[in-house]
Order: C-alpha cells, then sequence, then structure tokens
C-alpha cells in the first residue's frame, strides 16, 4: 500500500514501515515452521495470516525507527511481540470456547483444544529464542515479564469474570495483564533496542499502556454497540458469555436490588432467556454507562497522546498520535 493511498492511520503506519514489516513477516513465517509437526504451521497460519492489522509488531518497529535505530534486532522483537500474542489469542479461544475471531473460526474449532493450547506454548518456545538472539538481558526481562502478566491477567479474569463484586480496579488490573502488558512491552522493547535514554523510553511504554488500555474499553464497548460485519463479533457476545465488563460493570455499581438480581441471574448463574440482552442495554442507557465508558476510552487516549509529546518530533510520532485519535473514533 502505497503511504498516499492510506486513509487509516494503522495503515499509513504500516505504508511507511513497509520494507521492516515484510521483513518481520518473513522471520515470521520462517519461524513458525516445525520439521517434524507439520500441524504447527497450519494452525499458526490460520492465525497469523487472517488479516489482522499487526498492530504491536507495528508498534514495536515504529518505536525503534522513531528512536533512531538502524539495526537488524527490531525485526526480531516484531516476531516475537506478534508470537506472544498468536499464542495468547491460540490460548484465549480455548479457555473461552470461542468459535469465531475476526469471522473465521477459531483454531480450536477447526482443529482441536489440544492442537491450539500446544502450538500456542510452541510460539511461545519460538518467542523466546527470538529475544535471546538480539543479546540484550533487558529485552529478555520486558518481554518475558509481559508474558507473565498476560497469563496473570488471563487468570484474574477467569475468577473475577462472573463475580459481581468485580470493580473498575479490578477490571483495569485484568484489562493492563490481558491487552495493555503486550502493547506497553512492544513500545518499550522498541526503544530499549534502539539505545534511547530512559525519559524516552519511560514515555514509550507509557504510550502503550494507555493505547492497550483505551483499545480494550473501546473494544468491550464495541460489543454492545458495535456493527458485526466489522467487529467480525455479534453484538451481545460479551453478555452471553456473561462477561464482566465495564459497561456492566458501572450498571452493576447503580443498580436497584431488582437490578442487581437481573445482574445475579444472566452473568452469575449464567440463566438468560430472550429478551435479557433487552434489559441489559435499557439498563445501561438508564445509567448512561456506554457513554460513560467512551469516555473513559478518550481519557486513557488522551494519556497516550501527553506520553508522545516527551518523545522525539519526528513523521512516525505524528501517526502513533493519530492511531490513538482511531481507537476511539471506531466509537463514534
Amino acid at each position: 500500500m502505497n503511504i498516499n493511498t492510506a486513509t487509516k492511520p494503522h495503515e499509513r503506519l504500516a505504508a511507511t514501515l513497509t520494507e521492516d514489516l515484510a521483513a518481520a513477516n518473513t522471520l515470521i513465517r520462517a519461524r513458525m515452521a516445525s520439521e517434524h509437526a507439520p500441524r504447527i504451521p497450519e494452525v499458526t497460519a490460520h492465525l497469523v495470516e487472517a488479516g489482522g492489522k499487526r498492530l504491536r509488531p507495528m508498534l514495536t518497529l515504529a518505536a525503534a525507527r522513531m528512536c533512531g535505530y538502524d539495526g537488524p534486532y527490531h525485526i526480531h522483537l516484531a516476531a516475537t511481540v506478534e508470537f506472544i500474542h498468536t499464542a495468547t489469542l491460540l490460548h484465549d479461544d480455548v479457555v473461552d470456547e470461542s468459535g469465531q475471531r475476526r469471522g473465521r473460526p477459531t483454531a480450536n474449532l477447526l482443529w482441536d483444544n489440544k492442537s491450539s493450547v500446544l502450538v500456542g506454548d510452541y510460539l511461545f518456545a519460538r518467542s523466546f529464542q527470538l529475544m535471546v538472539e538480539t543479546g540484550s538481558l533487558r529485552v529478555l526481562d520486558i518481554l518475558a515479564n509481559a508474558a507473565a502478566t498476560i497469563a496473570e491477567g488471563e487468570v484474574l479474569q477467569l475468577t473475577a469474570a462472573q463475580n459481581l463484586a468485580t470493580d473498575e480496579e479490578i477490571y483495569l488490573k485484568i484489562v493492563r495483564g490481558k491487552t495493555a502488558a503486550l502493547f506497553s512491552a512492544a513500545t518499550e522493547v522498541g526503544g530499549v533496542i534502539a539505545g534511547a535514554p530512559a525519559e524516552q523510553i519511560q514515555a514509550l511504554y507509557d504510550y502503550g499502556d494507555a493505547l492497550g488500555i483505551a483499545f480494550q474499553i473501546a473494544d468491550d464497548l464495541l460489543d454492545y454497540q458495535g456493527d458485526s460485519a466489522a467487529t467480525g463479533k455479534n453484538v451481545g457476545d460479551d453478555f452471553r458469555e456473561r462477561k464482566l465488563t465495564l459497561p456492566v460493570i458501572k450498571s452493576v455499581a447503580r443498580a436497584t436490588p431488582e437490578e442487581r438480581a437481573f445482574w445475579v441471574r444472566t452473568i452469575e448463574k449464567g440463566q438468560q432467556s430472550e429478551g435479557d440482552l433487552d434489559t441489559a442495554l435499557s439498563l445501561m442507557a438508564k445509567y448512561d454507562t456506554l457513554e460513560e465508558t467512551r469516555a473513559d476510552a478518550v481519557a486513557w487516549t488522551d494519556k497516550a497522546r501527553a506520553a508522545l509529546t516527551r518523545l522525539p518530533d519526528h513523521p512516525i510520532r505524528r501517526m502513533l498520535d493519530d492511531l490513538s485519535d482511531y481507537v476511539v473514533s471506531r466509537l463514534l
């Protein structure tokens, strides 16, 4: 794609980073190969080639370039980030018993749970091999911490997902774990590999953290008011799967005893019937929690943009600024 014909911020960023992304894709394909188990590249390719935006590896490449890096290892780190992301998606779909992702059948549906879990494990192992090749212990530390935080966030979600005592603070911990940890690690390691000063590395971390949180809040909101053709999810999937996301948490916090009983029945006990989604949406409308959730996403976007002001002026910085806006422009 030519940068002049790209319209969305992530497309403009991809056009700017065309050569780096091509090199990362070549490395990803080479490292997802397996001499002895052909199912590994089959399962991996199903996700890796599914037409995702490659947002996380793009953030690594963008951060490294913005900080003036001209070595080869940002490519390794971009591939590492994509492998960690793909591994978590494979594991997530098994945990959530999902049948669809990005509008396509999930790997666990096409193959089986065992294949998804084991291929995810293989990709985690591959990601660590790639990290080691950079020769940077600090990079290894950041990405290993991110991998542990992601797993921690998923386990926390498992225990908190259907518990009405889950509040906004716990929700933020879950989001920081399952989504923002990889965004912030992706941007931070780009600065580290480029040898950027400490204050710039911190700014990159802060940008990735805030962007990741805004991204997840926006995703949770789109579940209740998005276009299923655009999101690849049916409206209300999170409700049907009994996930306590921010719009519901805000509604539960203000619920009357009668409304709370509704949330207990549908979310905690999972006893859902015809019309319950409409009731849930009417309660969200009553307390304006969808609009409040959108305002939270915008506030995190503002934090991401503020972090960028601490970084060198660069065309990529302006694209990352536009990318922050794009995360919430999907909600308008």
